[in-house]
């Protein structure tokens, strides 16, 4: 089984640079989709040429803003929404498909802002979606992807040192949140597999920094513990175009 995850930045945007043909080719079996930027009949809408694939999405109260989408080949058991946790659940953030060996949690993770004037909030919602996480895995096991909007270490991404506590996205705290999720069973399936390998999964749209590959890996698969066995391949797709990010994806025998 091959899943894929693709932050698009705007499904109808990235629709016009040929996405169904990136999702037809890539032979994925699952493809989830961050920043979808529309609501859920403009997903579908989006996607009406998507063949082969039941789509599921969740959007954010606000138009044009947020928003996660789940196309999978397989029909889920079930699917759900966010955490329910009034303060997190009108945004968008989360979709979850089970299957019959895993749930599948799809997320974009609030980014600090400018100024990191988000940074309480989103502590506050590492915290919660950690618990929403380790819920869910005293079921079955869990695959988690998305955005997550944090780089978890030095190698993860070009401009440590001038980063480091000034930037949204490589802050102590932003970091140890990710380490909070991790700690309840969890791996980072791309690290673990290419524990060495710099490669990056976001470009700022500024200063030519994808041409010069000056990015940020900020896109992962968490996978349960037990699964990591099954993970033969974890990936960064550098050479698909559309967004300010590409696309990342596991293989899983």
């Amino acid at each position: 089984m091959q899943i894929i995850s693709w932050n698009v930045n705007g499904v109808r945007a990235t629709v016009k640079k040929g996405l169904i043909d990136i999702i037809h080719d890539s032979g994925a079996d699952i493809y989830c989709l961050q920043e979808t930027k529309a609501q859920d009949d403009q997903v579908q809408e989006a996607l009406a040429d998507l063949q082969g694939f039941h789509i599921y999405s969740n959007s954010a109260t606000k138009k044009g803003y947020s928003g996660v989408a789940i196309l999978s080949k397989t029909e889920p058991i079930a699917v759900t929404t966010d955490m329910g946790i009034e303060e997190h659940d009108d945004e968008g953030r989360i979709i979850c498909a089970e299957y019959a060996d895993f749930y599948l949690i799809n997320v974009y993770v609030p980014n600090s802002g400018a100024g990191l004037k988000r940074l309480d909030y989103r502590q506050t919602w590492d915290q919660d979606f950690k618990n929403y996480l380790a819920d869910l895995q005293k079921h079955k096991p869990i695959v988690v992807t998305g955005d997550f909007n944090v780089a978890h270490a030095a190698i993860d991404l070009k401009n440590d040192k001038s980063n480091y506590n000034k930037t949204s996205g490589y802050t102590q705290k932003e970091i140890d949140g990710l380490d909070c999720i991790l700690s309840i069973g969890l791996k980072d399936s791309f690290r673990e597999l290419n524990p060495e390998e710099v490669k990056y999964s976001f470009w700022s749209s500024r200063f030519n920094a994808r041409a010069n590959n000056a990015g940020w890996r900020i896109d992962y698969f968490l996978v349960s513990d037990v699964l990591l066995p099954k993970v033969t391949d974890a990936f960064i797709d550098n050479d698909t175009f559309g967004s300010d990010h590409c696309p990342v994806g596991v293989i899983l025998s």
